[in-house]
């Protein structure tokens, strides 16, 4: 064991499948410990916006994204080892089940040594519950399942049969009721935005207050996490302003993509489309992507951001359109049912959202700054009038592929980038 490890409380929350209530147990748990004034600091598996926003607000701290394949491992390990340096307890929030995917919230767990607590839906079942959790615990060698909790009980009655039920060796370390005004409210992409919602924090006080009734008190094991740095960023954007749109059109920004910038030395500055805020004066610009399909007759009325953007771009400044930025970059957009609403027309190209998902997957792409990998997500189906400058791969072999455009340094593409995964062919991005 290193002199330089450190040694912290974690949990991987995870579950037999999604839909289980692996997000409201997990931001249960880490308000009630931030409650009690323990520092808790909140990890999500894999690429993921939504939850981590509700995450970080139940929390007090930035959720970070974990993914063995889009961060890669050295990455994974040093955003861990930072982080047991600074909380009293790490909570990872798994995807999907425990076992599911190519590269699963199990592998996580299992090269990390992080204990797991499974999530496991109790509102149908008794001592079924305890045969469940008896599963998961054993179908695979050298997994360490902690604990369990229930999600969705009846009665305090029920919470007593489904803890009676776990064989000797599994904890039970809590359980949420069955209980509408508990739910963190859902739409197409997933939870709602936190910063949506007027009543978000009496929602994680609630669901504080819930677990408080059957929680246990005691911490996880602790575990031991060598000492590991995360990648150096070359100083590229020394001196260079970035505007980046920010509202709830344009809310999807992994905190690990701002922090390269900030360590390359740019000036990051914000605005509101929605809010008709002007485009701040900027050498290059950043449209992330978000919900601007929600927002269409507001986004429609920026003429000015059009015509700033159209200088922006025509004078040869960076700009990337990632995902909802695309969709704005294009001419027009509509919803499903809908009118099709003028956007900001820096490429030639329509789109329209659709009733299933046009596009989900981890993705690989190389451009001439460099290979970068993120995911896609997104409901739109877009026609555009030009040839892509490249196409994405998906490392699971799913059938999306996500391309990649280019109209002078405008990049434009489905695919949200994460921006560790190549430092310097991200920072490129962003320069002339």
């Amino acid at each position: 064991m290193s002199d330089l490890s450190r040694h912290c409380p974690a949990l991987m929350v995870s579950a037999p499948a999604s839909g289980q209530g692996k997000t409201s147990v997990t931001a249960a748990l880490a308000r009630w410990h931030a409650r009690r004034g323990k520092r808790v600091r909140v990890f999500k598996t894999g690429p993921d916006f939504l939850d981590p926003m509700v995450l970080e607000r139940a929390s007090g701290a930035p959720v970070y994204q974990l993914d063995l394949w889009m961060n890669g491992e050295a990455d994974v390990r040093a955003r861990l080892h930072a982080a047991a340096g600074e909380a009293d307890l790490i909570l990872i929030e798994g995807v999907m089940g425990l076992f599911d995917g190519r590269l699963s919230s199990a592998d996580l767990a299992q090269r990390f040594g992080l204990p797991v607590l499974a999530v496991i839906d109790g509102s149908a079942m008794a001592q079924t519950f305890g045969a469940l959790a008896q599963g998961l615990a054993h179908y695979r060698e050298g997994l360490h399942l902690h604990g369990v909790a229930a999600n969705r009980v009846g009665s305090a009655y029920h919470a007593q049969l489904l803890a009676g039920s776990l064989p000797p060796g599994l904890h039970w370390l809590g359980a949420l009721p069955r209980d509408e005004k508990l739910a963190l409210p859902e739409r197409h992409l997933g939870l709602v935005a936190a910063h949506e919602l007027d009543d978000i924090d009496a929602r994680l006080d609630a669901l504080a207050d819930a677990w408080e009734a059957h929680a246990s008190p005691a911490l996880p094991p602790p575990v031991d996490f060598p000492e590991a740095a995360l990648a150096q960023v070359p100083p590229l954007l020394r001196g260079r302003r970035i505007a980046i749109a920010r509202d709830a059109a344009f809310c999807f920004l992994y905190p690990a993509n701002l922090d390269v910038l900030r360590a390359a030395g740019a000036e990051l500055r914000f605005f509101a489309p929605l809010a008709g805020e002007p485009l701040p004066g900027c050498d290059a610009a950043w449209l992330p992507g978000g919900y601007p399909e929600l927002h269409l007759p507001a986004l429609s009325r920026q003429t000015h951001l059009r015509e700033a953007l159209h200088r922006h771009v025509e004078a040869g400044k960076p700009l990337l359109a990632e995902c909802g930025g695309l969709l704005y970059a294009l001419e027009t957009l509509a919803g499903r049912d809908g009118p099709a609403y003028p956007m900001a027309g820096l490429l030639r190209g329509s789109a329209r959202m659709q009733a299933r998902l046009s596009g989900l997957g981890l993705q690989s792409v190389a451009v001439p700054e460099g290979e970068l990998r993120g995911h896609t997500f997104h409901y739109a189906k877009a026609e555009l009038a030009q040839e892509p400058l490249a196409l994405a791969a998906n490392p699971d072999g799913g059938p999306s592929r996500e391309a990649v455009y280019r109209h002078r340094r405008l990049t434009a593409s489905f695919v949200h980038f994460y921006f560790p995964s190549d430092p310097t062919a991200a920072l490129r991005l962003f320069l002339p």
